[in-house]
């Protein structure tokens, strides 16, 4: 993330002086992102330490959810940026554009574009291997920085061969579309996390491991099966059933085998999973509520 800040202020120093050289609108829509850009990478550096935060007396559960806020902040200054950029290349084809000295502004372009690449690609890398959504989100965001400025350099490269200068606020509006696109897909990721939908492959995942865990005969069955995510963690709880005659520290112990199958299958998750442990013949014990075994809460399951 420092590397990813110290490059954000880079790029809006040399996207800045490219514009004023050139006096390109597609220029000045990727300086307009790169300005996003920076003020969403400082925000996303603070959730990204305000998450490692350990829990405490009020936060209980952690801090990790600031991550979503972040994903959804970055997404609606995107958002902004994009339609900043539509606004003002509209206005230009209205007046009638007019570019400068593109060659140096397309090199200064071009070898931008080309940091954001890689730094983009190792965000994305190390947010996905670390399940960081701050991560992967502002990994998303330098690379639609990278794809705009190479939307950029085609539409100042046609401008430059043909003479045609209405290409340049015609590319920064395509440039402003795709960037809307990105900033919905970061919105939609945040609110889906904020909500706690469950995944589905997770869901598959568990039911699986519970499942084998039946025929193998260390459970009984189970139900109450719900799991969230949160950030790079993985929360779980489930209602284990086990026979009357197992007594309750053998019933643990057989819960501790579950609990390791489980912690197998996402080896590179963090998992928090809570067991509820009952007896297999409890008719009474969920008064007005009684499920199938086996059965995943429709709130945080399928």
């Amino acid at each position: 993330m420092l590397a990813s800040l110290l490059i954000a202020i880079l790029m809006l120093a040399g996207k800045t002086g490219a514009y004023f050289i050139t006096g390109s609108t597609a220029i000045f829509s990727d300086a307009m992102e790169s300005v996003i850009h920076l003020f969403a990478t400082g925000f996303a550096a603070f959730s990204l330490w305000y998450a490692e935060r350990p829990a405490d007396r009020e936060h209980p559960y952690g801090h990790r959810k600031i991550a979503y806020f972040s994903s959804g902040f970055e997404g609606g200054l995107i958002m902004i940026a994009a339609l900043t950029i539509i606004y003002a290349a509209v206005g230009d084809l209205i007046r009638g554009p007019e570019v400068n000295r593109l060659g140096i502004g397309l090199l200064i372009t071009l070898v931008l574009a080309g940091v954001n690449l890689v730094l983009g690609a190792v965000l994305v890398h190390v947010g996905r291997r670390h399940s960081s959504i701050v991560l992967a989100a502002n990994g998303k965001h330098v690379l639609t920085d990278m794809w705009t400025s190479f939307g950029v350099i085609l539409g100042l490269v046609g401008v430059w061969t043909t003479g045609l200068v209405w290409l340049d606020p015609a590319v920064a509006i395509l440039v402003g579309v795709n960037i809307l696109w990105t900033a919905g897909g970061l919105i939609r990721d945040s609110v889906s996390g904020l909500m706690e939908s469950a995944d589905p492959t997770d869901t598959q995942i568990l039911k699986e491991v519970l499942d084998a865990a039946v025929v193998r005969g260390i459970i009984s069955g189970y139900h109450e099966l719900r799991h969230r995510r949160v950030d790079n963690q993985l929360w779980v709880e489930v209602h284990l059933f086990f026979q009357e005659s197992l007594t309750i520290f053998e019933a643990h112990a057989r819960s501790h085998e579950v609990e390791d199958a489980i912690h197998e299958r996402f080896s590179k998750e963090d998992v928090i999973l809570t067991a509820h442990l009952e007896p297999e013949e409890h008719d009474d014990a969920h008064p007005g509520r009684i499920r199938e075994p086996g059965d995943v809460l429709g709130t945080f399951g399928e």
